[in-house]
Formats: C-alpha cells, sequence, structure tokens
C-alpha cells in the first residue's frame, strides 16, 4: 500500500511539474517582431534645450521572450527601465521613470519602421505631476535607430529625441 501511495504521489508531483511548465505563447506580431530587432546595446545623443547629451541604452529580451526590457542610461543619475510585451491584442510599454512614476502606454500606430505609442494610464502620477505620454521608435536600419520621447507637464507637452548606433548585438 505505501509503494502504490509513493507511486501516485509522484505522479501527482511530476503532473504538477509538466503543468506548470505550460504557458501561453507570446502573440508574434509584426510589431512585437519589430521590437525584438532592438536587442543589443547602443550609444548616441539627445538634444535638450539646444544641448547634445551622452545617451546610452541596452536592450534585452527577458521572461522567457515575454517581455523586452529598455534599460536606458544604465548606472547613471537618470537610469530608467521600460518594458515592452504583449498583452492579447494590445503592445504596452510601462516605463518605470527617474521622475519616481510608471506612466503606461500602449502600441496605437505601426509600420515596419516606426512604432508609435501614447499614453494609457499610469501610477504613482497626480494632477499635475509631470509624466510621459508618447514614445515613437523609428527603425532606420539594423544599426541606427531614433526614439522621440513626450513629457507632459500640466498639458504642456515636449519631445526629445534621441538618436542611437548600435555598439553590440546582444
Amino acid at each position: 500500500m505505501r509503494k502504490i501511495l509513493a507511486v501516485v504521489g509522484m505522479l501527482a508531483v511530476m503532473a504538477v511539474a509538466v503543468a506548470a511548465q505550460e504557458h501561453r505563447a507570446v502573440k508574434e506580431t509584426p510589431a512585437w517582431k519589430s521590437l525584438q530587432t532592438l536587442v543589443g546595446k547602443w550609444e548616441g545623443k539627445a538634444n535638450e534645450g539646444g544641448k547634445d547629451h551622452p545617451a546610452h541604452v541596452e536592450v534585452r529580451l527577458t521572461g522567457g521572450g515575454s517581455a523586452l526590457m529598455h534599460w536606458m542610461d544604465p548606472g547613471g543619475p537618470y537610469e530608467m527601465i521600460t518594458m515592452f510585451h504583449p498583452d492579447l491584442d494590445e503592445l504596452l510599454a510601462t516605463h518605470y521613470c527617474s521622475a519616481h512614476n510608471q506612466p503606461r502606454m500602449k502600441l496605437v500606430s505601426a509600420t515596419p519602421t516606426r512604432l508609435v505609442f501614447e499614453f494609457k494610464d499610469g501610477t504613482n502620477i497626480g494632477p499635475h505631476d509631470g509624466h510621459m505620454v508618447g514614445l515613437a521608435i523609428d527603425l532606420i536600419d539594423a544599426n541606427h535607430h531614433d526614439e522621440e520621447w513626450s513629457w507632459d507637464q500640466d498639458g504642456k507637452r515636449s519631445t526629445t529625441t534621441f538618436h542611437y548606433v548600435r555598439v553590440a548585438q546582444s
């Protein structure tokens, strides 16, 4: 009897382990595939207030290929992470900002060379708190891309454009 219970118990554990490994496949849309071409390390510049500033970004897949991490200014004073991921029929971007809020944007327009995200909602955003409201990514070629980040402060929108060159493929 003990042997039978041990075998049944072992089968139950194996069934739970197999079920835990099953997961929903990531919806492979053209926009999601385009975004994945950014995986790697990038160097560039941003023009803000008439001055050029160095810019660095690292992009990597995580979560078993279900999310893309966009790590801006790694280790720097304005380090920020944006997590991109499909959510059923939407492609979302949650931006963990140095302004201490987390705006969430959804893809509103996509062509093979341009992805446009607009504000959907967010956390830690008060009525007069500045926050990101838009992101457009222009895929120029395999080694160049631009990012236009839009910020809203009390109804006034401003945009900073980053120009990146790939320095390493991941």
